[in-house]
């Protein structure tokens, strides 16, 4: 079952989000969609990370409309579900949207996406169809994005991989619209701006010719997992000597701990807190290799033709795989240590990676242009 889809113009579109990935993903469908006629665009913040997603929202020039705020310290993921299902649906019903648009997997995405359905509200998934097949990896995102597509009354599919998975599973063709992912649209926007880099942790790597960058923060790789991938790290700076490696480190305590305690000591890590987008952007654009268990990461250095190092089991988004960028290597030391050492060592296996890479198969930077379309039926 999904919610109707209404006659006539939306007037009225709700955009929830609830942290830093969503804020800079459904960025730019707010830009297009407040370019458009007729159209009023109220963007819900959850809080569910407030910090970050603030300085997400910022630098897009754009504000929360409402913001629960219901970010806490240890908030476990059923206070997260429960919190923003009473909190965004107590906004639907003081001022109801015509529709509901959410990005994603998050609990956010799934907790609003509920919302609006017990309301019959319509529902738009901005990067709907992806599948890693497997509810633990990653967890809760995989639950989280097929239950929302089941609900939803528009998919945006980012790719024709995505939309297979939505067909197999029974959404109604012409209900599908494949339209790239809208993170190029954010990248693509930001790296145009060619902005030097404003953080200081970024400051001391202008004229460092060669450094790695490293994100970890899936739940599934919290302690030993993670202990693992610093653990790696290390013995790659002991093998190359010339590199250095950027570390922006996630806020979640337990992330920190385990960074701080197995990298902490090594002058050659530079450990800061979240770097602004644009200062991101800037990293992902400088460095030779990525290590990162983040989706969006996965898309963003394919399209910046950098090879990355996946550390999960398996991902949502194989066209990276297949397309040669992005290289499974789990959190087992041993076989990101092979790979990292393979690639910097070879500048001919290098230089195939990078060539890979210009066939990118996530988007041409305008998947926010499609999407407003499909929503204004323009």
């Amino acid at each position: 079952m999904t919610n109707r889809v209404p006659d006539g113009l939306l007037k009225k579109i709700d955009v929830v989000i609830g942290t830093r990935p969503e804020a800079i993903k459904m960025a730019p469908v707010v830009a297009e969609l407040k370019e458009r006629k007729n159209c009023t665009v109220r963007i819900i913040a959850t809080g569910q990370h407030t910090d970050m997603l603030t300085q997400a929202l910022d630098y897009f020039s754009l504000f929360a409309d409402v913001n629960l705020g219901i970010m806490k310290k240890s908030q476990s993921l059923d206070y997260i579900t429960s919190a923003v299902i009473q909190g965004v649906g107590e906004v639907f019903d003081d001022v109801r949207p015509d529709a509901v648009l959410v990005h994603g997997d998050t609990t956010t995405t799934f907790a609003a996406a509920l919302s609006a359905f017990y309301r019959q509200i319509p529902i738009g998934h901005v990067e709907a169809g992806l599948r890693s097949e497997d509810m633990t990896c990653p967890f809760p995102e995989e639950m989280n994005r097929v239950l929302t597509d089941r609900i939803a009354t528009w998919w945006f599919a980012p790719t024709v991989w995505a939309e297979k998975n939505l067909l197999r599973e029974g959404v109604c063709r012409n209900k599908i619209y494949v339209t790239g992912n809208t993170v190029i649209d954010a990248l693509y926007s930001t790296v145009e701006k060619n902005s030097p880099p404003k953080a200081e942790c970024l400051k001391q790597l202008v004229d460092q010719e060669r450094f790695l960058l490293l994100t970890a923060h899936r739940r599934e790789s919290w302690g030993k997992p993670l202990e693992s991938i610093c653990s790696a790290v290390l013995e790659i700076l002991k093998r190359h000597g010339e590199y250095r490696v950027l570390v922006p480190m996630h806020k979640n305590p337990s992330v920190r701990e385990t960074m701080r305690g197995v990298l902490g000591g090594d002058e050659r890590v530079i450990l800061c807190d979240p770097i602004d987008y644009p200062d991101f952007v800037w990293a992902l654009s400088h460095c030779t290799l990525i290590l990162s268990d983040s989706g969006g990461v996965q898309e963003e250095a394919t399209a910046l033709c950098k090879p990355v190092l996946i550390l999960r089991e398996v991902t949502e988004r194989p066209e990276a795989v297949q397309n040669g960028s992005g290289i499974l290597v789990g959190t087992d030391s041993c076989r990101i240590i092979s790979e990292a050492n393979r690639i910097l060592s070879d500048r001919e296996v290098y230089d195939d990676i990078r060539k890979r890479c210009e066939r990118n198969p996530f988007g041409d930077g305008k998947a926010s242009v499609r999407i407003a379309d499909v929503l204004l039926q323009e």
